[in-house]
């Protein structure tokens, strides 16, 4: 298996095909990147910007440059060495336009008698033979909008087909529909009533049956000639738990291709492991994304900022209590409302249990991680289920009987529920409960758990010894397509632990002067405001409305509130056109600038130094101030970061400012090492410090290369800095990759290693590095 020493994750779309990826390669591999790694590349929706929406899996989408334009990519990149990492989407199908999509056009003519009707999850028993699609509108009257156009159904912009002889009569539209193998409904009944599985809530992603062995094949042959055409090397498995089967999944998947390097985009809660059976180098980062946002953060701050959100929830209730309840809420929410059709359909797979559904969504409420792979896992369901019943005695009989249905791994509804508690998870929590708690929402990110504030560097060795162990090739992260924030932002509200007191004060200040009245979700607002900044008004005005209908709690998506939308987005225009909110933000923002940037490179020298495979998000080795998608699919100036590269290294040792660049040094340095001297980072040792400011320091031995990074540098120094601090490494000569400082080794005081940077690279002085380090070298 070919593994790659790093990753670089390009967004390929319309506006960024595979040409305009190939006019980057060279940038990449010069900036220290192994493979890129794309997002997904057969044919999506027609103008679809993340391309999970694929349509048709024969083809590489033409919007995105064709096959020819893969072809292109492929050969420039192994003219520098380089490997290709490709997203791909097993689960789902986007079928928001049918007549995009052939497999789903022929499901809908030929209903159960398609040839598809294998592949897409549909219950057709439960719609009365008929597939459900919700695209009507309110009114009592939406099907006399229905017109026959050239043998096809229209309703408004929406295309169907009409199945053979159901139109000969002359039969007006609405009869002719009532033929049909689908039934058009109101997009309200999709919540309790739809009768096919989709991606989460995502009407327009429907679920395809990938465990069906001619499903897998004739939707994995394009991505198989990618690799046995030396296109692309390994493949990103996006959401392996919305599969029947993911371990056979990714079984076959290896066997396919040879065994080729794999990622599955799956999130761990707290301790829990991949399955060990499973087929896959390891997963997309998130957790240890978690691990390094919480080794940057102050634990003395959790008192202050546990009393201000409960403050601003009105509860007196400790933290502790408060975010698990939270989930639980969210997730019961969630399955008695948006996935209600999800837990009915479970249901009816145990017709024997009568009320089955309460009890099947209590443990789904109950469910403590995103989803088992029976028998592994099983232990999770039993704890649902002694919570579940001590949360609801009366439903104790139901669970009982259930437990043993859902514990066989045969079982048709313990294979659904599998695929089900997942959906429940992301749901309730990554596009709920993170929108909902606020009291330091750096920590609120993809694969992270907000109950978990901090840790301590101990702490943060142990688990980076763990992955060394178990799974070195594992991706990490910092930023993605689908993180809530980018990781610079991250790094600045962090500071917020450290100076909880004033954050308190500057929040007050902005709810007196424009309150909207949700309070936790105005700290969450303004912390996004502070981290992102400086922000335009259109992408501030454009989060807060997404986080504001995610959160669901003084606004929806389905019934926005016009009302508190109007406060909120006067919230976001005082920012700009009142003078004092624009005083205390913009002070705020210097206040904490400078140690966010501290936070930003500490963070990025561990991820790429640290055990695993290090990605770097599109652009983000300069500051990275997106936040939710799809702001941080924007284009990126590779210009600009080209310009940084050259000047880096003909010598441009830069300040750290506004311009990032000295990020963009950190990044590059520490990725060529990475790919160029891989002997270098063979293992896992903690580097203890000794003197007054020893928990300020991160340091690590990887073998020939050592990491030093600063922690809470508010701290630091309000408390005077390094002073007689020191770390004691081998005595040989050593330099820093940075900034070509040479060392002896032996005793080194960190104040003289951190003289121009808050992190350090050192690395034998003993080797010809020019080539890595650049001309100042």
């Amino acid at each position: 298996m070919r593994i790659p020493a790093s990753t670089y994750r390009l967004q390929i779309r319309q506006s960024f095909d595979l040409d305009a990826a190939r006019g980057v390669v060279d940038y990449v591999h010069d900036l220290g990147a192994d493979w890129l790694y794309l997002s997904p590349l057969l044919e999506a929706e027609a103008g679809s910007d993340h391309g999970y929406d694929v349509v048709d899996h024969s083809r590489v989408d033409p919007a995105r440059g064709g096959p020819e334009a893969l072809d292109r990519l492929a050969k420039a990149a192994k003219a520098k060495g380089m490997g290709i990492l490709v997203d791909i989407v097993p689960n789902h199908m986007g079928v928001e336009t049918p007549v995009s999509n052939g497999w789903w056009w022929d499901l809908l003519a030929k209903g159960e008698a398609s040839r598809y009707a294998e592949a897409f999850d549909v219950d057709w028993a439960a719609g009365g033979g008929k597939i459900r699609i919700p695209v009507l509108g309110d009114g009592d009257d939406e099907l006399d909008a229905l017109t026959l156009v050239d043998g096809e159904l229209h309703y408004y912009d929406n295309r169907y087909p009409v199945a053979a002889g159901t139109a000969d009569d002359g039969a007006d539209p609405r009869t002719v529909h009532s033929r049909q193998n689908y039934e058009l409904v109101n997009w309200r009944r999709a919540d309790a009533e739809l009768n096919y599985r989709r991606f989460f809530a995502v009407n327009s992603l429907a679920g395809i049956r990938v465990e069906v062995p001619w499903v897998f094949a004739e939707s994995h042959a394009e991505i198989l000639r990618w690799v046995n055409e030396d296109l692309v090397h390994g493949i990103r498995v996006d959401h392996p738990d919305g599969l029947a089967h993911p371990g056979d999944y990714l079984d076959a998947l290896q066997k396919a291709t040879g065994g080729v390097y794999v990622l599955v985009e799956k999130i761990l809660e707290g301790d829990e492991g991949l399955p060990p059976n499973w087929a896959a180098a390891g997963t997309t980062g998130y957790d240890a994304l978690g691990d390094i946002d919480r080794v940057l953060v102050d634990p003395a701050g959790r008192a202050r900022l546990d009393a201000l959100e409960g403050n601003l929830e009105d509860t007196t209730a400790s933290m502790d209590d408060v975010w698990p309840e939270l989930i639980y809420e969210n997730k019961r929410r969630i399955a008695d409302g948006i996935l209600r059709s999800e837990v009915l359909r479970l249901a009816r797979l145990v017709p024997e249990i009568s009320g089955a559904d309460d009890a099947i969504a209590e443990l789904l409420a109950c469910f403590p991680v995103y989803r088992s792979y029976l028998p592994f896992g099983e232990d999770h369901l039993a704890e649902a289920a002694r919570s579940a019943a001590a949360r609801r005695p009366d439903l104790a009989e139901r669970i009982d009987a259930l437990y043993p249905v859902l514990a066989d791994a045969e079982h048709p509804a313990a294979i659904r529920f599998q695929q089900t508690s997942g959906m429940v998870m992301a749901k309730g929590v990554e596009d709920t409960a993170f929108y909902r708690f606020s009291r330091l929402t750096s920590l609120n990110e993809v694969g992270a758990d907000p109950g978990e504030f901090a840790i301590n560097v101990a702490e943060f060795h142990r688990r980076q010894q763990a992955r060394q162990a178990a799974l070195p090739a594992s991706l990490t992260t910092l930023s993605t397509h689908d993180t809530k924030r980018g990781e610079d932002v991250r790094s600045r509200i962090s500071v917020i632990a450290e100076i909880p007191r004033e954050w308190e004060e500057t929040l007050g200040r902005l709810r007196a002067l424009v309150p909207i009245g949700d309070g936790p979700f105005e700290q969450l607002l303004w912390e996004a405001v502070i981290g992102a900044w400086p922000a335009s008004r259109e992408r501030l005005h454009a989060y807060a409305e997404k986080a504001s209908r995610e959160a669901g709690t003084s606004t929806t998506w389905t019934a926005p509130n016009e009302e508190f939308e109007t406060a909120m987005h006067g919230l976001i225009d005082a920012v700009f056109d009142n003078p004092e909110v624009n005083e205390i933000v913009t002070g705020f923002v210097d206040r904490v600038a400078a140690a966010g940037w501290s936070n930003s490179l500490s963070a990025k020298l561990i991820q790429i130094t640290a055990p695993g495979v290090p990605d770097v998000y599109q652009g983000s080795e300069l500051w990275e101030t997106s936040l939710v998608d799809p702001d941080n699919r924007r284009p990126v100036d590779f210009d600009l970061r080209r310009d940084y590269l050259a000047r880096v290294d003909r010598g441009w040792l830069p300040p750290i400012d506004e311009t990032g660049a000295a990020k963009l040094l950190v990044t590059a340095r520490a990725l060529r090492l990475r790919r160029d001297r891989p002997e270098w980072f063979s293992r896992y040792l903690p580097l203890p410090a000794y003197g007054t400011a020893a928990a300020h320091l991160v340091a690590f031995d990887r073998g020939d290369a050592i990491t030093l990074a600063t922690r809470l540098p508010v701290g630091l120094e309000k408390n005077g800095g390094w002073g007689d601090t020191t770390v004691v490494v081998a005595g040989r000569p050593l330099v820093d990759a940075f900034t070509g400082e040479r060392y002896a080794g032996g005793p080194l005081k960190v104040a003289d290693l951190f003289a121009q940077y808050p992190v350090a690279l050192l690395v034998p002085d003993d080797t010809d590095l020019t080539s890595l380090l650049g001309e100042n070298e």
